[in-house]
């Protein structure tokens, strides 16, 4: 099943709204841009990607000026043919919000080009590649009658060539590198031991798959893993002999939209695009049945019936979501009283109150109430999934709230993990402890918030919260939580400005830059780490912030005045004698253009687009009290 069948299907007036939108040159890039997002999520078949693609290329042919992410510069370099991919990679990048730039290695000239510095691939200097060897390619030599010491001794050579591949993507481009897993395009000899045949095809891309794993994780590169998706969908979905001997496309055309939704995740993982929060209707999609008319014992969850098991199947996946770092919520027409009693006294529920960040249950209508939880919650609408068995609600959310997923489940919940799983919102190419204390965290801001409105001022709700900033610079640690806030940070984050790992590790190198990571805890529990700042010098007195960005949860708590005390410090170190700080404007993050001029900063210049400089002589600067102990880790 390679359909993206989560997408709801085509409108009346699709192909309508296709042939405007390539019919000319965009006059506002912002508004057709829009309107391409919303053409791409429909279930979109391999012909409509192509026809997709070709408007949104006639009529933007330059990313638009609005743009909230960067531009990604992706290259698949590959053994195959793989031009027929590109169209579905870039209208899943799309989806995303994320412009995608392509590039494809001449037919079977991967090696040539990646060697040759002055090759079309030089010149285009990706971003990321991905590396596609087909299972033909990588399985010349191997046959049948090879001892096991001479498959193991080829499977060290295919290994080899492969990670000097990833050495020079790196030396050459400073890219991120996705390394596509091998298809199992090859029959069984022996059968169901086919493990037991050394020289056996099959039983080489089994053991190949199984060694690319660690591999990558010890090389830091990213997986598509396409042979995990085809034991899902069957390998026929994927890979069709005829395409091979014909046009030696490896992956089948049909296949291609879920190609390149699959790709356009990890980039958009990478981007801190994947959504953060999953809201949940309640009657018929937690459980069978309406809890206000049907009462707790009438409704439908657990054992002793399909309907009931399938429920609380659907629950299990969603507590496993939230063990990983998804947050949850429920957004219900409901009375939250009768809504809240399975929670608390049904025993077939898995999930239960404490698994929910946030809560709206009422009678107003639903696209409001996702509003409310998204401010409750301090995250962007675009990062909500929104799952309902009634497709009035679901078609409803979509037109009022654009920016918010609604996977199409249907009313049978056996389908639903199945849909919520193959859409990919939430794909992660790594997780942090940060991520598994999320729905701790949302209590504890839940508990803070309760402590302020009980306080009878602000200096007594700051003294009361016994906060304790802890502090060190980069390190390979951090590492993954570092590159993983820096590329998901929009509101609070004053240049909005991307690094890939091996720039962040850059950072680490700098003898004239340094890079703190904060981490903040209270009297209620460890709010993770919470703040990202790169400094770097310019010339022989000022120390330019290229990153600032913070966690909105901890805002208005004395943060960014204690940060600003911890920046002063390390400049001095370097020998500034003054602070420059930065703001660049986007669409999402307006609640920090003022930031600098309230934390003392003088105003330098500012440029016609809103990007402005500030300035903060040190010899003068006296560090804000604050009720915030600042350490050292």
């Amino acid at each position: 099943m390679t359909a993206l069948h989560w997408l709801p299907p085509l409108s009346d007036d699709w192909r309508a709204r296709v042939h405007a939108l390539g019919a000319e040159r965009a006059a506002d890039p912002d508004c057709v841009w829009a309107e391409a997002i919303a053409l791409a999520n429909a279930n979109l078949s391999f012909v409509l990607t192509s026809n997709l693609d070709q408007a949104i290329r006639h009529a933007l042919p330059n990313p638009p000026p609005g743009l909230a992410t960067r531009p990604e510069r992706l290259a698949l370099l590959g053994s195959a043919t793989m031009g027929h991919l590109l169209p579905a990679i870039r209208v899943g990048g799309l989806r995303r919000g994320m412009w995608i730039d392509t590039y494809e290695n001449d037919f079977g000239q991967y090696w040539q080009e990646l060697t040759d510095p002055h090759s079309a691939l030089h010149a285009f200097r990706p971003s990321t590649v991905l590396v596609s060897l087909d299972a033909h390619h990588l399985l010349r030599g191997i046959d049948a009658g090879m001892t096991m010491e001479a498959a193991s001794s080829a499977l060290d050579e295919t290994t080899t060539h492969l990670r000097e591949i990833w050495r020079l993507l790196r030396e050459a481009f400073g890219c991120r590198v996705v390394q596509q897993t091998v298809l199992p395009l090859h029959p069984p000899l022996l059968g169901s031991n086919e493990y037991r045949l050394a020289g056996s095809r099959a039983a080489f891309v089994a053991r190949l798959n199984g060694v690319l794993r660690p591999m990558a994780d010890e090389a830091r590169v990213d997986l598509l893993a396409l042979d995990d998706r085809a034991a899902r969908d069957g390998l026929a979905a994927w890979h069709n002999p005829t395409f091979w001997h014909h046009a030696k496309q490896e992956v089948s055309p049909s296949a291609a939209p879920m190609y390149g939704e699959l790709l356009a995740r990890l980039l958009a993982a990478h981007q801190g695009r994947s959504a953060k929060c999953l809201v949940l209707d309640l009657d018929n999609t937690l459980w069978g049945g309406v809890v206000g008319d049907d009462g707790l014992e009438g409704i439908v969850i657990g054992q002793g019936s399909a309907a009931g098991e399938a429920h609380l199947a659907f629950q299990h996946y969603c507590q496993e979501l939230a063990r990983r770092g998804v947050i949850l919520a429920v957004c219900s027409k409901n009375d939250e009283v009768n809504a809240l009693e399975p929670f608390e006294q049904h025993p077939e529920m898995a999930l239960k109150r404490s698994d929910i960040a946030a809560l709206a249950i009422n009678w107003e209508d639903k696209p409001a109430n996702i509003r409310t939880i998204a401010s409750e919650l301090n995250i962007g609408l675009d990062a909500l999934v929104f799952v309902d068995d009634n497709p009035f609600e679901r078609n409803l959310v979509r037109r009022e709230l654009p920016m918010v997923a609604v996977p199409e489940v249907g009313e049978d919940p056996v389908g639903f993990t199945t849909a919520i799983a193959d859409a990919g919102y939430f794909e992660a190419v790594i997780i942090t402890e940060e991520d598994r204390e999320r729905t701790a965290q949302y209590h504890g801001n839940r508990s803070r918030d309760a402590l302020r409105r009980s306080a009878t001022d602000l200096e007594s709700y700051l003294r009361s919260l016994e906060m304790r900033l802890l502090w060190r610079q980069f390190d390979r640690i951090g590492l993954a939580r570092i590159v993983q806030l820096i590329n998901k940070s929009n509101q609070f984050n004053l240049t909005t400005h991307r690094y890939t790992e091996a720039e962040v590790l850059a950072v680490m190198d700098d003898p004239d830059a340094f890079g703190l990571q904060l981490r903040l805890i209270d009297r209620f529990g460890d709010n993770g780490v919470i703040a990202i700042v790169i400094g770097r010098k310019a010339g022989d007195r000022d120390l330019v912030i290229d990153t600032w960005l913070m966690s909105c949860r901890v805002l208005g708590r004395q943060v960014e005045e204690a940060t600003l005390d911890l920046i002063a410090r390390q400049a001095r170190l370097l020998g500034a004698r003054r602070l420059i700080g930065q703001y660049i404007p986007t669409k999402k993050n307006g609640m920090v253009k003022d930031h600098y001029a309230r934390l003392g900063f003088a105003a330098m210049e500012t440029a016609p687009d809103g990007a402005s400089r500030a300035v903060l002589h040190l010899q003068s600067f006296v560090p804000a009290p604050t009720f915030i102990q600042i350490e050292e880790l």
